[in-house]
Formats: structure tokens, C-alpha cells, sequence
């Protein structure tokens, strides 16, 4: 199926923004496409500057009925969520007329992971007429190709550290919790949970000055895909030149990311980062991954 049968509106594309770079990056690539957008950048999660050079109209959490409003008035009927966002608590939600009236469902998918909540908003959202869709299916160049992106590769030990957190991420996802982990030596040093990737490393960086890591500089691997379980329309892992940073101050080897399902921003600075840095970044199969 080629990607107009499989979404043949040509209208604009809404995307809920998150923080970080990743919305202009999908927007960038969308209209490159020749399709229009139009951003709904989210209080507190997206940055004012980001959002300045498109249409644009700012949402608070739970303002399902003014997005709805002003979606249907730009013509938009496919959206988009992408971007960093903090998990609410739901006393933070500014409830309008129309979220009120959802309370009983959003209590529900409150109770479970972050797929769980982020399939349960897409159902709603759904339910009132517009389609989600995956960042990737609109312009799938975001995607990590597979191999590595810099000048660094990865040895046959980082291979087996690689296919080890490959494999750990797969046995955890039941549980619904994150989407990365660094292994070194065959040794789990840690797993991403609610904190994310970044405080992850953070977290890497501090066991290192504590001497509970005593393993040599420049040795293991942050291993990052999603999910088997996860809805690819949303919340695949990512990669951006921060995670390059990350990943350096931690005095890991490389990054390895799972190809075809993990979204890049800002591809260029991503490997100057990793050549500067000596770091390998590379995208691999995972097992069973759809071709």
C-alpha cells in the first residue's frame, strides 16, 4: 500500500506538540511533502520560540473541546503527537465542557502505562472524528535507517551488548514501562522507567562518580526501541544530538537504536556529535520487527 492510498487526505496535519525539537522536525518533513500543518503546542511541554514560524494555537491538558473547535476549523482531520511530555497527574488537567463529559473513560486509561494512556487518548480523539496517525507514516525519512550513522562502529562485543538490551526491552514490555536500557560487558546498568532516557544517563554519569560502575571509560551501550506491544502512532523511541551528549558525559562506547522504529531530529548534528564525541550511533533490526 503506498502512502496515498493508505492516507488519502490532502489536508492540513495537526500535531499536538510535546517539547523538544522533534515537532519542527515532523513538521519540517511533512511540508516538504506538500501537505500543510498547523501545531498545537501544549502549555508547559512545548517552547514558544519552537512554534513561531508555523500556524499555530496553544492548548492547556484537557482542552479536548477547543482543540476539536479549532482543528476542524483549519480543515484538519489527521493528527499527530509527538514530542517530550511529563506524564499529568490528572488534578492537573484543565477540564473543559467536553472532557468533563469524558471523565469516567479518562479515569480509566489513567490506570495502566503510557501506551495504555496514549492508545486510550487516541480512541477518544477517534470517537470524535479525527484519525491518528504515526509522525513515520507521513514522512518516513525520520526514521534511523539501518547501520551506523557515523564513523564509529560498533565491535562484537558492543553486538552482543546491543542484542542483549534488544532483548531485555522485549521481555519487559508487559509492563509498559520505558524503552531503553544501557548494557555493558553483559552487565543491565540500568533500565529507563519514568524518568526517561536523559535522567536514565544522568543516572549513569552519577553511579560512575560514586564508584558503584567501576568499568572503563568508554564502555557500554544505550540500546533504545520500542515496545513489541506499543502503538506506532505514537511515542516510538527517538534520537537527538542531547542524547549524543547524554550518552558521552556517560562514557558509554555507542548508541544503538532499533532501525526503521526509531524517530532522528536533527539527523547531521546527531552523527557530528558521535564522530566528536568517538561515540558509535548505529540502527539495528530488531527481532521480529516487521520488514
Amino acid at each position: 500500500m503506498n502512502q496515498t492510498e493508505a492516507h488519502p487526505d490532502s489536508g492540513p496535519v495537526a500535531i499536538i506538540c510535546g517539547g523538544g525539537s522533534l515537532p519542527l522536525t515532523v513538521a519540517d518533513a511533512v511540508r516538504r511533502r506538500g501537505r500543510a500543518v498547523v501545531l498545537f503546542p501544549v502549555h508547559g511541554w512545548a517552547e514558544s520560540s519552537a512554534v513561531a514560524g508555523y500556524p499555530h494555537h496553544w492548548l492547556r491538558l484537557g482542552g479536548l473541546a477547543r482543540f476539536s473547535r479549532l482543528a476542524r476549523q483549519e480543515g484538519c482531520r489527521d493528527v499527530v503527537m509527538i514530542g517530550n511530555a511529563i506524564r499529568p497527574a490528572i488534578h492537573e488537567l484543565r477540564f473543559d465542557w467536553l472532557t468533563i463529559r469524558l471523565l469516567p473513560t479518562i479515569f480509566r486509561i489513567f490506570r495502566g502505562g503510557d501506551n495504555k494512556l496514549l492508545s486510550g487518548v487516541a480512541k477518544v480523539m477517534e470517537e470524535h472524528g479525527f484519525r491518528l496517525i504515526g509522525a513515520h507514516e507521513l514522512a518516513p525519512e525520520i526514521l534511523v535507517a539501518e547501520g551506523p550513522l557515523g564513523l564509529i562502529k560498533p565491535t562484537a562485543s558492543h553486538d552482543r551488548d546491543i542484542a542483549d538490551g534488544l532483548r531485555l526491552i522485549s521481555a519487559i514490555s508487559d509492563f509498559d514501562v520505558g524503552q531503553a536500557a544501557v548494557v555493558a560487558n553483559n552487565r543491565v546498568l540500568a533500565i529507563e522507567a519514568a524518568e526517561g532516557t536523559d535522567l536514565m544517563l544522568d543516572r549513569i554519569v552519577a553511579l560512575r562518580e560514586e564508584g558503584r560502575i567501576r568499568i572503563p571509560d568508554n564502555t557500554g551501550v544505550l540500546v533504545k526501541s520500542p515496545k513489541p506491544t506499543q502503538d506506532r502512532r505514537f511515542d516510538l523511541p527517538s534520537l537527538g544530538p542531547r542524547t549524543v551528549e547524554k550518552a558521552a558525559r556517560a562514557k558509554l562506547a555507542g548508541i544503538a537504536v532499533a532501525a526503521g522504529e526509531t524517530i532522528i531530529a536533527e539527523p547531521l548534528r546527531v552523527v557530528e556529535a558521535a564522530d566528536r564525541a568517538r561515540l558509535f550511533v548505529v540502527g539495528v533490526r530488531r527481532p521480529g520487527a516487521r520488514p
